[in-house]
């Protein structure tokens, strides 16, 4: 029994670990308000671009992931006749992140502590992935999903820590044969 207990425990723990390593991602999403968009039910990948500094590999993943996330909303690919054209964006950049940490007790400095305190930089990686869904016919953006995230060290399982950023990301795309609703969720 305290066996059983002690691996739970354990499993827990290790998920939390895992899940807190992970970078955290900033989902916005928009959409046009008037657009019906339980009439769609095609799409076609069209368009994807990238920063130099995002190699091909992990361009090849972002694209399966978003083809993936709309094949699992009921959505056909259609090369040829689609009625929804999906634009994609990846954007890395290098960036300086500022660390601060007190070592003067609970209170720090704030509440009269030594006021010892550590700050440090350190290199990190700024990653965004935007993903437009444009009508074929109009030819206009229906919508916008963007994600971002600040990561100091390379994801160990990239193809997961990609298909994660892009479900989270479309996310509030609806599923086939339903509109969205003011609140950005499907109806």
């Amino acid at each position: 029994m305290k066996k059983t207990i002690l691996n739970a425990i354990l499993c827990v723990l290790t998920t939390t670990l895992a899940v807190s390593c992970a970078p955290a991602i900033k989902v916005t999403t928009d959409y046009d308000k008037s657009a019906n968009f339980a009439t769609y039910k095609s799409f076609s990948l069209y368009n994807y671009a990238s920063t130099p500094n995002v190699n091909e590999l992990n361009a090849k993943r972002i694209l399966t992931s978003v083809r993936s996330e709309m094949i699992k909303k009921g959505y056909t690919e259609d090369n040829y006749n689609p009625d929804l054209m999906i634009d994609v964006l990846s954007v890395l950049k290098d960036k300086k992140s500022i660390d601060v940490s007190n070592n003067g007790g609970p209170a720090g400095f704030w509440m009269g502590g030594n006021g010892n305190a550590t700050i440090g930089m350190s290199d990190a990686k700024d990653g965004s992935i935007v993903v437009h869904i444009v009508d074929v016919n109009t030819k206009m953006l229906l919508w916008e999903g963007v994600g971002n995230a600040a990561m100091t060290k390379q994801p160990k399982d990239l193809d997961e820590a990609i298909n994660i950023a892009v479900a989270k990301i479309m996310n509030g795309f609806p599923q086939i044969g339903t509109s969205i609703l003011p609140q950005g969720k499907a109806k």
